[in-house]
């Protein structure tokens, strides 16, 4: 079995690519299939969190493979007003929400119960299947500036 062990800076050569919800992109430890078929385990450090774009690699260096984050069932609020959504992220970080936080948009793991709670405070608030790239938190090794569109060594 392929183990990949580590997460690169970019990639010499990409090998296959690894579509993953956010509950695997969060352990260190994990069988997974590769688009190619393969089995591969994930063998990382802990506390790292992958993100799609990340590009993981085994000790030798001669497999690249592309994370991409799944589609999953999430919660979208969109809204101009900033303070609007600041009450929103208030509100579903006091719940321990794991929450992705963009301009204008918030997506958090769909749950009907929040929703109706942000409809009340005069959101609105859709459904999709999206991938979901929570916020690090700030005791990940990813709370240091780590954004999915570009790769640094850690």
């Amino acid at each position: 079995m392929l183990y990949l062990t580590q997460r690169l800076d970019h990639a010499h050569r990409l090998t296959a690519s690894v579509t993953l919800p956010i509950d695997v992109r969060v352990k260190s430890r994990a069988k997974v299939t590769l688009s190619d078929g393969r089995e591969a385990g994930l063998m990382l450090p802990r506390g790292l969190l992958l993100r799609g774009g990340d590009i993981l690699s085994n000790d030798d260096g001669s497999e690249c493979v592309e994370v991409i984050a799944a589609d999953e069932a999430v919660s979208v609020v969109r809204c101009d007003d900033p303070f609007q959504l600041a009450k929103a992220c208030y509100h579903l970080g006091n719940r321990h929400v794991p929450l992705q936080i963009m301009p204008g948009e918030l997506r958090y793991h769909h749950d009907h119960v929040l929703d109706e709670m942000l409809r009340l405070l005069g959101l609105a608030v859709d459904y999709a299947d999206l991938p979901f790239e929570p916020e690090a938190g700030a005791y990940t090794s990813e709370a240091q500036g780590h954004h999915h569109h570009h790769h640094h060594d850690h």
